[in-house]
């Protein structure tokens, strides 16, 4: 275990965020939520907690001579998190068995103060996630209506479905499981194509939190001569244990990554290599007992798009205009954005 990470003077407190307060204490508490004993206290020892106390002792007694060389006010503008005014109450009191209760409620830095991180071999936090926009995607309504009662079952703590949104690019597929985060409690980790490899790792360390996470894997290939496929099929066929409870699996795939070549319907004895390989595309898109079709947009839906994205009817003009503009790109929910904010 390493040394805990404390600010010393005034200017190392600038590179925190920092909530309204008294900055030393906040800045302390943060430390604890980072010391090198708090995975740990998910699960604590005596000997652990005998160690937080004495590591308890030692920092109140720093916070002292902080606040008294260096008095500051806000520093901050949020309101603080609860688990900082908890585990600062915890510093104050000196009580190690306080602290364990806060990271067992909260967990560990960064999940005790962020909702939305990204996954690429190492976990970050997204302080302010961009969330799309309440009512944005249209035509969709039956999707997203199932996504969304599928999502609050696993939020409640009900069992649910691993999900495959599924359909064209520019429908709306990433959008839909983004907006996910607005449901009171929802938690979400995008996994970066590369990091597969290390998935393990991470859900090692989600099961041990008492929150519940969407793990987002985005534009996902089912080919199987990639080699994500692979670490995706061990993680939800191979694995002794599977995905722990409290994380639910959300993927989007184009068509195109469902079977790798357009058309490809092989027969078992006159191609049994891609059969095979159709076979085990198949096996794994039954995996997500929740699989979401996005279709492409037909001229009228596109059009219903444009006119819900700026507000109000089209123009006959604005219509043509706007049928133009999908020439070179195509129909879809996207193009219908990126049109309106043209003429806006």
């Amino acid at each position: 275990m390493g040394p805990m990470r404390l600010p010393r003077t005034p200017l190392d407190l600038l590179d925190l965020d920092l909530p309204r307060g008294e900055p030393w204490g906040y800045a302390f508490a943060q430390s604890l939520l980072q010391a090198p004993w708090a995975w740990r206290a998910l699960r604590p020892t005596p000997g652990l907690l005998q160690l937080m106390g004495q590591d308890l002792e030692a920092l109140s007694r720093e916070l002292e001579e902080r606040r008294r060389a260096y008095p500051l006010s806000d520093l901050g503008e949020r309101p603080p998190h609860p688990a900082e005014e908890e585990a600062l109450a915890a510093l104050l009191a000196r009580n190690p068995e306080a602290l364990a209760r806060v990271l067992q409620a909260h967990g560990p830095y960064p999940f005790a103060l962020h909702r939305a991180f990204r996954f690429g071999g190492e976990v970050r936090p997204l302080p302010q996630p961009r969330l799309p926009r309440e009512g944005e995607l249209i035509g969709y309504e039956a999707q997203l209506q199932a996504l969304e009662a599928n999502a609050r079952r696993f939020l409640s703590g009900k069992p649910a479905l691993h999900t495959l949104l599924y359909g064209a690019r520019g429908t709306g597929k990433s959008t839909a499981a983004k907006g996910l985060l607005r449901l009171p409690e929802a938690r979400m980790v995008e996994v970066e194509p590369k990091a597969l490899a290390h998935l393990e790792s991470l859900l090692e360390r989600l099961a041990l939190l008492p929150h519940r996470f969407f793990l987002f894997l985005d534009d996902l290939s089912l080919d199987p001569e990639e080699e994500a496929f692979h670490h995706l099929k061990a993680l939800l066929e191979g694995s002794l244990e599977g995905p722990p409870e409290n994380v639910l699996l959300l993927a989007t795939s184009n068509r195109r990554h469902l079977v790798r070549r357009t058309g490809e319907n092989p027969l078992p004895g006159e191609d049994p290599q891609a059969w095979d390989a159709l076979q085990d595309t198949l096996a794994l898109s039954e995996r997500f007992g929740l699989v979401l079709t996005f279709p492409p947009f037909d001229k009228g839906l596109f059009l219903r798009a444009v006119a819900h994205h700026l507000g109000r009817p089209l123009t006959p003009e604005e219509e043509r205009k706007a049928l133009r503009f999908a020439l070179q790109k195509g129909f879809s929910g996207r193009v219908a954005r990126q049109f309106a904010q043209s003429l806006l």
